[in-house]
């Protein structure tokens, strides 16, 4: 080793600090869970979760069972080789690229908001 390298200065940094350090008692969980602002939360979530999901499995379902049972309609030709089935599969991938952008959406603006606030709350009651 060359003698201006020391091997001390090496050495990696130390991780800083975690911002959040201690426990959290088990009843301020439940204190949390019990209380409005959590409520509010899983009602925010499911009430765009829930629907979207179903919305998306019909949609999903009605792709798998055309290509069973439709299959004179979903290989008619619209332009050239591009068929309704094919249409309809391109369709798939766009809707679910539009449901990621919309859940992300949702979720910035409608339960981040309360879930940094509920954290903020249980990470301040940690001992």
């Amino acid at each position: 080793m060359p003698e201006s390298v020391h091997p001390e200065e090496h050495v990696p940094p130390e991780p800083s600090p975690k911002k959040f350090g201690g426990e959290i008692p088990a009843a301020e969980f439940h204190r949390v869970q019990s209380g409005p602002d959590f409520q509010r939360l899983r009602k925010t979530f499911r009430s765009f979760a829930f629907p979207m999901t179903v919305v998306f499995m019909v949609w999903y379902a009605a792709f798998v069972l055309s290509s069973v049972f439709a299959t004179d309609w979903m290989s008619q030709k619209l332009v050239g080789n591009v068929t309704i089935g094919l249409v309809f599969g391109l369709l798939q991938f766009i809707s679910t690229f539009l449901i990621t952008y919309l859940y992300i959406r949702h979720m910035n603006k409608k339960v981040d908001p309360i879930a940094v606030k509920l954290r903020e709350e249980l990470e301040g009651s940690a001992r």
